[in-house]
């Protein structure tokens, strides 16, 4: 079974997204912040990460940066999840190394594709 990790400090948003990722048919691994999620990254391997920008501590876009140096992780797909919206937000995310960007909210259909355009069948 692909996995997926999930890095979002918002309790109620983890569980959603959990719910969801699940129902496509993938394990979930949650990271509460920026330094589990790139400690859980080089653990677990993931086949993608969903990356919480705004994240107190280690920022979404300084996790990325630290997961792309590292050989064992340098490959796995991110997408930036964020309620910033400008182009500037998004430039900023995909030079720390995000493969790709959705702003919240956002819905079920939206998150779908962003993953099965990462993660092929």
């Amino acid at each position: 079974m692909k996995k997926v990790l999930l890095v979002e400090d918002n309790e109620d948003l983890q569980f959603l997204l959990t719910v969801q990722i699940k129902s496509m048919g993938f394990s979930v691994i949650a990271a509460n912040n920026g330094m589990e999620g790139v400690k859980k990254a080089i653990e677990e391997k993931p086949d993608l990460i969903l990356m919480d920008i705004l994240m107190s501590g280690m920022d979404g876009r300084e996790a990325t940066r630290e997961i792309r140096s590292n050989p064992m992780t340098e490959d796995i797909p991110i997408i930036a999840v964020s309620v910033l919206f400008r182009h500037s937000d998004r430039k900023s995310c995909f030079e720390a190394g995000c493969n790709d960007y959705i702003v919240k909210p956002f819905s079920f259909k939206v998150l779908q594709e962003k993953i099965w355009a990462l993660i092929p069948v």
